[in-house]
């Protein structure tokens, strides 16, 4: 009984992983809309086997509703445009092969015209379709009738059944490239303590070059959650939610940078002083507990940023207000330690002034007040940008939201950050 109540705990957790993939997802509800963009087209009566409509609904339905209605109007346009451009030549030359050539020149130049973006090929090949048939007014009506039909039912496909909001999958890989950056420092840390060679030096640089990649995923991941925020029907903070992951990541992108600069610094110095450690048994076990305690702000950071429910918030935000502390008062004891080191030894004075000067630029970029100041900037900018881009749909939004009652607002720096976003 045992083990089959674990299958069936096993089996729960894998559909629940396969609900949130993105594959899978796309997969699903592609097939989905295809079959019902097809049955709606057979209904039409639009031809014997109205394929072009199940082909523009599997090109339409995306993964986000941003990118559905984007690609449902480019795909419409650059179909239409085709079929325009496909009459006209029927009327004047008919299909040859030198008109070919021409009606394919023409079609993509109407398609960068008509700003059809990835869909300009369709624009050639919705001329080339219905020029290389014989009834030339029916077929560019029915391919223009199936397109529409495609883009309506994808379109409709993801306005009744909402695309999933892939913020915590985003949440996901910020916190993973935390914990990265984390376990890289610990590394460092302690071979910082000890007496490391400088191959070994040299590999922890190159594993603080290779973040770059991570940051690389993270970036797509967080592009996906972006797009899945806008024009969302599930979403109503989409704004707000998509400021804060940014800024965020963008917060955890300079850490990498300035990590990997820590990286090389000490390897120049284990170059410098081998065999002989990098410093004194004190400053050594100083800087290694500093690192740790910074490893562990960055992980504290991540779920900050990465977290909704204003407690959670709250308590993520105390906790990382105190290892900030920790680190800067042992910030300030390695400061006196390494002044101390170059009085003694001022040879490689340089290189430890620029090893305390990246530990502050990390502590500086992850400082609360900073970040909440970063946050309000960034969305009166993009608060602006909106309005400047269409100002009668954000005045329409502000009076609608002037008619709902006002939220109390929330206690703490980013509470009140995030009180302060909604209400933009």
């Amino acid at each position: 009984m045992r083990d089959v109540r674990g299958a069936g705990d096993l089996m729960r957790t894998k559909v629940s992983q396969w609900r949130q993939d993105p594959v899978v997802v796309q997969s699903v509800r592609s097939a989905a809309a295809a079959s019902v963009a097809y049955a709606v087209a057979r209904w039409f009566n639009t031809s014997p086997a109205p394929l072009t409509a199940p082909l523009t609904a599997l090109l339409v339905v995306q993964v986000t509703l941003y990118a559905t209605l984007t690609n449902g109007i480019r795909r419409v346009n650059s179909v239409v445009a085709g079929v325009l451009v496909a009459i006209g030549f029927s009327v004047l030359v008919g299909l040859t092969w030198w008109s070919l050539a021409l009606l394919i020149l023409a079609s993509l130049a109407v398609g960068h015209l008509v700003r059809a973006s990835e869909y300009v090929p369709e624009v050639a090949i919705s001329a080339m379709l219905v020029l290389g048939v014989t009834s030339v007014g029916a077929t560019a009506w029915t391919r223009v009738m199936e397109t529409l039909i495609g883009a309506v039912v994808g379109l409709a496909f993801n306005l009744l059944l909402a695309p999933p909001v892939w913020v915590e999958a985003a949440g996901e890989s910020i916190e993973d490239l935390a914990r990265r950056m984390r376990r890289l420092m610990i590394r460092v840390g302690e071979e910082a303590a000890g007496r490391p060679a400088f191959e070994v030096a040299a590999a922890r640089l190159h594993e603080a070059r290779e973040l770059d990649f991570d940051i690389v995923e993270v970036d797509a991941a967080l592009k996906q959650a972006e797009d899945s925020l806008k024009l969302n029907p599930r979403v109503r903070e989409g704004l707000l939610h998509r400021v804060v992951l940014r800024t965020g990541l963008d917060t955890l992108e300079i850490c990498t940078v300035v990590l990997r600069v820590l990286a090389r610094t000490l390897t120049d110095l284990a170059r410098e002083r081998e065999p002989s450690p990098l410093f004194s048994a004190e400053v050594g076990a100083t800087l290694e507990r500093l690192l740790a305690e910074i490893g562990d702000a960055v992980v504290s950071f991540a779920v900050l940023v990465t977290t909704d429910v204003s407690p959670s918030a709250e308590s993520a935000e105390d906790r990382l207000a105190a290892e900030l502390s920790t680190a800067s008062a042992t910030r300030d004891k390695l400061a006196r330690l390494l002044l101390e080191e170059v009085r003694r030894d001022p040879s490689e004075w340089q290189l430890h002034g620029a090893v305390l000067t990246e530990v502050n630029r990390i502590l500086d970029e992850m400082d609360i007040q900073h970040r909440s100041q970063r946050l309000l900037e960034e969305l009166d900018r993009c608060t602006r940008e909106q309005r400047e881009r269409s100002p009668l749909l954000t005045g329409l939004r502000d009076r609608l939201r002037g008619t709902l009652p006002s939220r109390r607002n929330r206690s703490g720096p980013v509470g009140r950050t995030r009180s302060q976003g909604t209400t933009r």
